[in-house]
């Protein structure tokens, strides 16, 4: 009887000590939303003030030059909209989406190939981003194929 008592008594503590655990993780997911709704909110700021400075004082047909930053601004907040995304499904299912993790992966990939200055870049660069980008594109395809898979 006292050992059954003394194991219920234990398994207490080890669930009171992961409550406690879960609760600062939660606190600590809302902290890290809080902050990338700011930074979300600065890099789209940035990308106004860029892109109303470049359209009144760059001359007609220069803007291509600055084309490739602009982008990498946009992508860069689509990148920290995706890690919202995949810090806010944190908090909703208390799990890390395997599946957003892997689209960030592949856009912030994609973002540095797009902004790419291939006149400063070695071929091993190159290659490097192209395996990196054909593995993910692979690690999205089994993942999304298991989800369709256990869902029929």
């Amino acid at each position: 009887m006292w050992k059954l008592f003394r194991q219920f008594k234990e398994a207490t503590k080890d669930d009171n000590f992961m409550h406690h655990i879960e609760s600062i993780e939660v606190v600590v997911s809302k902290v890290l939303s809080l902050a990338m709704v700011l930074v979300i909110l600065v890099a789209i700021f940035d990308l106004g003030a860029l892109l109303i400075k470049e359209l009144f004082t760059t001359a007609y047909g220069e803007i291509n030059k600055t084309l490739f930053k602009i982008f990498g601004l946009f992508l860069n907040i689509l990148i920290a909209l995706e890690i919202l995304e995949n810090i806010t499904a944190y908090l909703r299912k208390h799990v890390v989406q395997v599946e957003l993790v892997i689209v960030t992966s592949l856009i912030a990939v994609s973002r540095k190939i797009i902004i790419l200055d291939l006149e400063k870049t070695d071929g091993v660069e190159v290659i490097g981003l192209g395996i990196a980008i054909f593995a993910l594109s692979i690690s999205y395809w089994i993942i999304r194929y298991s989800n369709s898979k256990s869902k029929s």
